[in-house]
């Protein structure tokens, strides 16, 4: 038996599957998220330990004596800090806290996105790393002098469940502080943020074994026999390997929380226009990302604190009874946006109401929206050469065939569902079995693991309509940005 966990922004999901990639148990847990001001996103790192444990206790239950191997997917660019006494200094920054804006704004402009794409083949975005730590030098000096490990989330599970200082090449690619190219930290980004490379972890392979499960973890779970210990990689990367977008030129949307387009490539490849994010993969290559912040983040926005429901069948069975003529848009910069704009102080808006709309029109409005956002990084990708000729989907939006349907024909490809829909905790459990010397590699593991479920075909009339649609919504963005200030 083999366990993926996938710690995630809202809660830790933990499955457990067998060598052939049945799953066996699954579960998630949550834990709390804190906004101390608008903007601002944090999380008390112990919340995903205990958490994890307390999942873990659920999924080996019975099976203590098959666990072979673990391994993580977690979501990206978080900032954990710890003293010397390894105790958490203070609460971890998340990916898509917004408060570095003045940073990102030094690292861009006085060290120069030139010195940063040379360096790390991206430019600086508030959600990064990098930018975070300079926060906390900034604002937080006396914390800043007390660092002794600096690690992304995940890492910081790893480091409890096996004691070992590590990360991996997709996860620490998010950091603006690796050099990707080259597979290793940048002195000059070193020397920029102040910080010294004793402070960060030993970077891996995503399927490398990193070391074995703790006594201490093993006790509280019940497990004798040694368990490998492996590296994991970022949400993205890992939510690739579980919908099988391993080979140069597939692609992957995720749309969970935030929205991704992903295309795994075998060469690295800079964006100069510094729209989309080039990091290593978790299979040994390169990928390129595009992503917006708000996707079914919007979704739980609208439904859970505008309605206070938390039916997301019936939100999108109303879809059904409007009309993709219909002329609402929704623009999803909830919280600030990324690709392709890069604007921190970017807002959300609807746009074009009228008195005969509803609340199912609003609804259309949103997942469209959602839909355009992400077709601007999908259009970025092509531009560059790379022609996609379908995608995989994953995350919880994945779930609905209505959704599925528009973006096929938003995105004039083919859009598959997977048969196992289990995203990055499906992904980390390859790398465990991979890790463990069950499998040779992560595709030959997927190609042997993973099949398709249901694929979606653009419908012609539907790919016209939202392509004059879609002209207008790209429009709106620059229209109402000399709004942003005065508001």
């Amino acid at each position: 038996m083999f366990i993926g966990i996938d710690l995630g922004t809202t809660g830790v999901k933990i499955i457990l599957v067998n060598a052939s990639g049945d799953v066996i148990a699954k579960t998630t847990e949550s834990y709390p998220l804190s906004m101390p001001k608008p903007l601002w996103t944090e999380q008390n790192p112990e919340d995903w330990y205990n958490q994890t444990i307390k999942g873990l206790k659920k999924v080996v239950k019975g099976y203590e004596k098959d666990i072979e191997a673990i391994s993580f997917s977690g979501q990206m660019h978080g900032l954990v800090i710890l003293d010397n006494n390894d105790h958490v200094i203070r609460p971890a920054l998340l990916w898509n806290d917004q408060r570095t804006t003045q940073e990102v704004r030094y690292l861009n402009e006085t060290i120069g996105t030139d010195v940063l794409q040379q360096e790390t083949g991206n430019i600086a975005l508030t959600g990064l790393t990098a930018p975070k730590l300079l926060w906390v030098k900034n604002n937080e000096p006396a914390l800043f002098q007390k660092i002794k490990k600096i690690m992304l989330p995940k890492d910081y599970l790893l480091y409890r469940l096996s004691g070992v200082f590590a990360t991996d090449v997709s996860d620490i690619s998010g950091s603006l502080f690796f050099d990707i190219k080259n597979k290793r930290y940048s002195q000059t980004m070193l020397d920029v943020l102040n910080i010294k490379e004793t402070q960060l972890p030993t970077v891996f392979e995503s399927y490398e074994k990193v070391g074995h499960l703790l006594e201490e973890v093993k006790n509280i779970l019940q497990i004798h026999q040694p368990v490998k210990v492996i590296a994991g990689g970022g949400d993205q990367a890992v939510g690739a390997i579980g919908v099988g977008t391993v080979s140069p030129g597939k692609s992957s949307m995720s749309l969970g929380t935030s929205g991704v387009v992903y295309v795994a490539t075998n060469k690295f490849q800079v964006d100069t226009q510094s729209h989309l994010q080039s990091y290593r993969d978790s299979t040994g290559h390169y990928l390129m990302m595009g992503v917006i912040l708000n996707a079914a983040g919007s979704l739980k926005w609208w439904n859970e604190k505008i309605f206070k429901e938390h039916d997301y069948d019936k939100f999108f069975e109303e879809l059904n009874y409007t009309s993709i003529a219909d002329s609402l848009y929704f623009l999803p910069y909830l919280s600030g946006e990324r690709a392709p704009i890069n604007d921190s102080t970017a807002k959300g808006m609807f746009f074009g109401l009228q008195a005969h709309h509803e609340k199912g029109h609003m609804h259309r409005a949103l997942v469209e929206g959602i839909t355009y956002a992400l077709k601007e990084s999908f259009d970025l990708i092509q531009n560059l050469g790379t022609q996609i000729v379908n995608i995989r989907i994953t995350g919880g939006g994945a779930k609905s065939a209505i959704w599925a349907q528009m973006i096929a024909d938003v995105m004039n490809v083919d859009v598959e569902v997977m048969s196992i829909d289990e995203g990055p905790a499906l992904g980390a459990a390859i790398l465990a079995m991979v890790g463990n010397g069950t499998y040779p590699s992560v595709s030959v593991t997927c190609e042997k693991l993973l099949q398709v479920k249901e694929t979606f075909y653009p419908i012609k009339d539907n790919v016209a309509l939202y392509e004059k649609k879609y002209n207008v919504y790209k429009k709106l963005y620059e229209t109402v940005k000399p709004l942003y200030n005065i508001i």
